[in-house]
């Protein structure tokens, strides 16, 4: 292996260590000890907020460095790796530009925690779908990476020009 590819996996990993440890660590232990659901919401929004942009960067150095070897790897793979990393950054695009403008928008618009709103409320209906959204969107994002890392790993061993 060489530089190129050593930074690669090194950029990937981070990412996807960064996004596993804000899913099983940083959210839930917000909501478990923080004294209120809204200090947690912010401080979990303003981690994921983190991890999305650091996605799309990431995504997007990472897809532009794949095309540094690409006459010497094979096509298919190559191709596979490709798309995983634009559904990578795509998807790191959306959860941060989209769903997370539109759940700001809607605490906007309901004034208050969105604890004291009732759970048939037509705003808490649709912050609860963007919230599942969020959770959908970011676990496209590291699975799409985990597979293109391992792309990346098996590709880097059997080729010394990446």
């Amino acid at each position: 292996m060489n530089l190129l590819s050593d930074c690669r996996i090194l950029l990937l990993g981070l990412w996807l260590g960064a996004a596993c440890f804000f899913s099983v660590a940083v959210a839930p232990s917000a909501f478990g000890l923080l004294p209120s659901r809204e200090l947690a919401g912010s401080v979990v929004n303003r981690t994921l907020a983190i991890v999305n942009y650091s996605g799309f960067i990431v995504g997007i150095v990472l897809l532009a460095s794949s095309f540094a070897a690409r006459h010497n790897a094979h096509r298919i793979r190559l191709r596979l790796e490709q798309g995983l990393l634009l559904l990578l950054t795509a998807a790191c695009a959306v959860g941060q530009f989209v769903i997370a403008a539109w759940l700001s928008a809607l605490r906007t618009q309901i004034g208050r925690p969105i604890d004291e709103v009732a759970a048939s409320d037509p705003l808490r209906v649709a912050f609860n779908d963007l919230h599942g959204y969020s959770v959908t969107i970011l676990m496209i994002a590291m699975i799409a990476a985990i597979v293109a890392f391992f792309l990346i790993v098996r590709r880097a061993k059997n080729t010394d020009n990446f």
